[in-house]
């Protein structure tokens, strides 16, 4: 049974990381979120659960304001025959999460770790105070500082591969 939020908050503190959660109502898009997190300092998270051709797994965050654009992000990744969304099935079943939740705090639930993590190097280059998603639910937003993030991935057991946009 993957882990939800309580799990992921204990994960994160077992790895030293602090992390500054705003609560706010369940959101289902990002616009819709934006709303709540205008007072925020830091970079709001897009994220996006793919597979390629060959049927592998991607986790695609970015700035919440960037356009995606599959095709060349398939290109810069490498992926076999381009990118597409997986089924919330198999979301549900890999990351512990549904539609409206993906988040790559979620990474702790791919035990496998067979899911490939592609951050927006935004995160890391724009000078962001903390870096906020979805806590496993979508009616908060957890921050924590891009350091604190590339420390999360590895300790999942996930390399980022970090894309320009």
């Amino acid at each position: 049974m993957p882990g939800g939020r309580e799990e992921l908050m204990a994960f994160l503190d077992k790895e030293g990381i602090s992390t500054e959660t705003v609560e706010h109502p369940e959101v289902f898009t990002v616009e819709a979120m934006m709303e709540h997190l205008k007072d925020i300092s830091g970079a709001v998270g897009k994220n996006l659960f793919l597979k390629d051709k060959k049927k592998k797994l991607w986790l695609l965050t970015t700035l919440h304001d960037r356009e995606i654009d599959l095709k060349d992000i398939a290109k810069k990744v490498g992926a076999p025959g381009g990118l597409r969304f997986a089924d919330e099935a198999i979301l549900q079943e890999k990351l512990g999460v549904s539609q409206g939740c993906v988040t790559p705090l979620a990474l702790f639930n791919d035990q496998a770790g067979d899911i490939k993590v592609i951050l927006d190097s935004g995160f890391f280059n724009d000078g962001h105070e903390r870096c906020y998603f979805h806590p496993m639910v979508n009616s908060a937003s957890t921050g924590l500082t891009p350091d604190d993030l590339t420390k999360f991935v590895k300790a999942t057991g996930h390399e980022a591969i970090l894309i320009d946009f």
